[in-house]
């Protein structure tokens, strides 16, 4: 009698190994659109920044601006239980101290720098825009739950629907309020730059040093930047949620 064959090939990936897959591409894709643009960007490039095959890639994703997304999406549970547990009196900014202080990440993906350039993008690349607003769009009913639950309500009550729109809207334009402003900033950076190129000449043995010293002053004041801009958003969000 002959035995049954059993299952031949790889085994079946597991839920926990598919998100980090996803993790993966997602964090390769920002670097990659960052860098040189969501234009210049393959699926190929993609792939191989992670080590899978462009054909891996669009298995998980059906187009390659929606590779950011589960670095958009993913604090979007982390922030429904901040909210669900928010104790009564407590200032909502300081409710959110650890992310803040980024003793939490909310993105789990790259640096906040990065999360300002890529949002940054949104504004000239159409379909980084949808995937930016949809994310926003589907936080928003988690943010309404978590609302509802902590003051007593039912899920389908228009109290905390339009409390968790104020603060989804709140959480959203502060994002985008310092992207635009760190955009700005570096535009006036760069022309200050051009304009004083002939004087740097001479200086040309230290500006490698003073590259590294400018890049990482930057990422410092960008995470200031973006944290100071999300402590006055929250507050304000706050008046409307108490």
């Amino acid at each position: 009698m002959t035995a049954p064959r059993g299952r031949t090939g790889r085994p079946p990936l597991t839920e926990e190994r598919k998100a980090e897959i996803r993790l993966r591409i997602a964090r390769a894709a920002v670097d990659l659109f960052v860098a040189q643009g969501v234009v210049a960007t393959t699926g190929e490039q993609i792939g191989q920044a992670v080590g899978v095959t462009a054909r891996t890639v669009w298995r998980y994703f059906p187009s390659k601006e929606s590779c950011v997304r589960p670095l958009l999406s993913a604090g979007i549970d982390l922030i429904a239980d901040r909210l669900r547990d928010w104790p009564p009196g407590q200032p909502l900014e300081q409710l959110f101290e650890d992310e803040l202080a980024g003793a939490h990440d909310f993105t789990g993906g790259p640096d906040r720098a990065t999360v300002g350039a890529l949002v940054r993008l949104t504004r000239t690349e159409r379909g980084l825009r949808a995937v930016w607003l949809q994310t926003y769009d589907e936080a928003e009913p988690a943010f309404a739950r978590a609302l509802a639950e902590r003051a007593g309500l039912p899920a389908d009550d228009l109290r905390p629907t339009i409390r968790a729109a104020m603060f989804n809207a709140a959480l959203r334009a502060a994002v985008e309020h310092y992207a635009w402003r760190t955009d700005m900033a570096t535009a006036d950076m760069a022309t200050a730059d051009t304009g004083s190129a002939d004087a740097t000449t001479a200086a040309a043995t230290t500006t490698d040093a003073a590259t590294t010293d400018a890049a990482t002053t930057d990422a410092a004041a960008a995470e200031a930047e973006l944290v100071a801009t999300l402590r006055s958003a929250l507050a304000v969000a706050a008046e409307g949620l108490t």
